[in-house]
């Protein structure tokens, strides 16, 4: 039965849902307030990563996080006169940092990353955006064998969910890619992966073809999700209200507010993510890497080296911070020695980063016709088309292969709402 959709966002999740509930054969209206790919879906590493399935809170992390914020080598930056609003999510937030909480969190993710490639491609197929889809490796680089094995939980979690790799040392590894740094002597490589040669572009060429396909693109800001008698009739924006008889909410680090009026309270928190491209670089690796000594991802990408990866705590209003900024420069100098460019340009977005790390995805209960699809991290461009097609199939009414459960906006439900 076709029915009349709102989809509440124009990042890579929302335009992903927006196109599968369009193939699906609804009448479908994508709502952003700037247009498509405006926010972390134009400014993201650009990494196809079905190998990110840890999250950052891993044991140990407690003991970690407080030196990392006090040494400026550190990719963690922490805006200090928001610490007291970030007092309780973080509270939630470390009491994940175990094995188990890792492990669940990891369990979880395999399902909506683990064949980003494949997932991308099939989105992609035939609206002239597949062009922007790069089969590659992806490598983690460390300095030597004992800095990898000081990451023997992550590499364990990543086996026990199917993940392979080849081990490049020393010579081996530099004569893959001679472009890094004598010191950088360990290479970890994963095959069938991909990159995403214009993230920005990419999206938007996804919502081109949407509305090539008679989709509707309204720009405006959306206030709240209208319902009578328990159903979804229209989604309220500042200029009118459109009506539907579905929503989708996918506004990434700005859905918490529409969440709780659905009666979801959703611990959620901006991890401020920052990008500095390189244009016309004299060097270029041969595939996107984890500089794993900087925390950093270096993604080759049409005419510039994108280098992201930097977290800093500060919500969505403050300006950015150049500190971040000067640390990505420091690390690509150290990692890739002798590299010049030309033009410099600077990025710092919003990435939704729920207190358990798993993505919010499903139905809103008690309210027929809602659905939401935000909380991603930093693997939201990775996810976004496996997460758009899950909505898309519950709100057509089948039954998706996955068990959506981990993901359940239920886990949220705002007491007494």
């Amino acid at each position: 039965m076709s029915r009349s959709v709102c989809v509440v966002g124009a990042g890579i999740v929302g335009v992903s849902t927006a196109i599968w509930l369009q193939r699906d054969g609804h009448r479908v209206t994508l709502i952003d307030r700037e247009g498509p790919a405006a926010g972390a879906s134009f400014g993201n590493g650009g990494v196809l990563a079905s190998c990110s399935i840890v999250p950052v809170t891993v044991p140990g992390l407690v003991r970690k996080a407080p030196r990392m914020l006090f040494d400026p080598r550190q990719p963690l930056f922490l805006r200090w006169r928001y610490l007291p609003r970030l007092v309780p999510w973080l509270a939630r937030y470390l009491r994940n940092a175990s094995e188990q909480g890792a492990t669940r969190a990891a369990a979880a993710l395999v399902d909506i990353i683990g064949d980003s490639l494949h997932d991308h491609q099939a989105l992609a197929a035939d609206t002239g955006a597949e062009r922007w889809i790069v089969p590659s490796d992806y490598l983690y680089i460390y300095r030597d064998r004992d800095q990898f094995h000081a990451d023997t939980f992550g590499w364990d979690l990543r086996r026990r969910f199917g993940f392979d790799w080849d081990e490049l040392e020393g010579p081996e590894f530099h004569a893959y890619d001679p472009a890094f740094a004598p010191g950088l002597n360990y290479a970890v490589r994963l095959g069938g992966h991909g990159r995403i040669a214009d993230p920005g572009r990419y999206v938007q060429d996804l919502a081109a073809h949407f509305k090539r396909q008679g989709g509707r693109m309204v720009r405006a800001e959306v206030t709240d999700i209208v319902r009578e008698n328990g159903a979804v009739t229209g989604v309220r924006t500042t200029a009118e209200t459109l009506p539907c008889d579905a929503a989708v909410l996918a506004l990434g680090a700005w859905s918490g507010p529409i969440a709780r009026r659905l009666g979801i309270d959703v611990p959620l928190e901006s991890e401020r993510g920052y990008h500095l491209e390189l244009w016309e670089p004299s060097v270029m690796p041969r595939a996107p890497v984890m500089v794993a000594a900087g925390k950093f991802v270096a993604t080759p990408m049409e005419g510039r080296l994108r280098l992201a990866g930097v977290v800093e705590f500060g919500g969505l209003d403050a300006p950015p911070s150049r500190a971040p900024l000067e640390l990505l420069r420091r690390n690509v100098r150290a990692a890739l020695p002798g590299i010049t460019w030309g033009e410099t340009r600077e990025w710092m977005g919003h990435r939704p980063a729920p207190a358990d790390s798993v993505p919010v995805i499903g139905a809103v209960p008690g309210v027929d016709g809602a659905y939401m699809g935000f909380g991603h991290h930093h693997i939201g461009l990775t996810g976004g088309p496996k997460t758009g097609r899950l909505l898309a199939q519950l709100v057509s009414g089948r039954q998706p292969n996955v068990d959506l459960a981990p993901y359940s906006p239920s886990r949220f439900v705002r007491k007494g709402g």
